[in-house]
């Protein structure tokens, strides 16, 4: 079944429980929901399918939000932080709003790139722990269960980011924890506001090493 996008938020109750249900959720408040403005809104949704979307034109949602008509608003759980994007500018089209989102759109695990590192930086928490792993590893799938497993317990304190090693954008990040390739995978923690961090290369990724490692850096 095709699922309406976005979905309609009548209610502040619906929009409560939009925002809960999902890691990233993007609203749009718009008075009139035939405006040219909610329509851009409609065409960004339908190209970003992973992330939902919901549009509310109640004043009572408005209000409740503190959003003005026309605003887009997106709500991260994992840093429990809201972005706003005031589509009265003229300017912002679809486009804008897509890579608004893809910037902003911080997950329990975020993949780093160029754009995603954007919000990496702009993140409310300021311990990030990444995973320097090879993507094509047969290995991964399994690494990844494991590390977002992890990324469940510390979620509010620590951002979670994979780190691809066959990218070419990411070799400066490899180098900058001085890792060579046949080191990896490995787990680096970073401490934003003043550079401090560690490095641990396990002989495998699991819960417990991971929990061990953010225990002992955050302690």
């Amino acid at each position: 079944s095709t699922t309406e996008k976005p979905i309609p938020l009548n209610n502040i109750a619906d929009a409560e429980a939009f925002i809960s249900g999902a890691e990233v959720a993007v609203i749009g408040f718009f008075q009139d929901p035939q405006s040219p403005e909610a329509e851009q809104f409609r065409l960004a949704a339908g190209q970003i399918p992973e992330v939902p979307f919901g549009l509310s034109s109640s004043a009572a949602v408005l209000s409740h939000y503190g959003a003005s008509a026309n605003t887009v608003a997106l709500f991260r759980r994992v840093d429990n932080d809201r972005r706003d994007l005031d589509m009265n500018n003229r300017d912002v089209d679809a486009k804008k709003l897509t890579r608004f989102v893809r910037m902003n759109e911080l997950r329990l695990v975020t993949e780093y790139d160029p754009v995603t590192a954007i919000g990496v930086m702009q993140s409310s928490l300021e311990f990030n722990l990444l995973l320097i792993t090879d993507k094509m590893s047969p290995k991964h799938p399994e690494r990844m269960r494991k590390f977002r497993a992890a990324a469940e317990l510390f979620k509010g304190k620590i951002l979670f980011i994979l780190l691809d090693s066959n990218l070419k954008s990411n070799e400066r990040v490899v180098s900058y924890f001085q890792l060579k390739k046949s080191q990896l995978p490995a787990l680096a923690i970073f401490h934003t506001p003043d550079d401090e961090h560690d490095v641990l290369t396990p002989d495998e990724i699991s819960i417990e090493h991971v929990q061990d490692f953010c225990n002992r850096f955050l302690q």
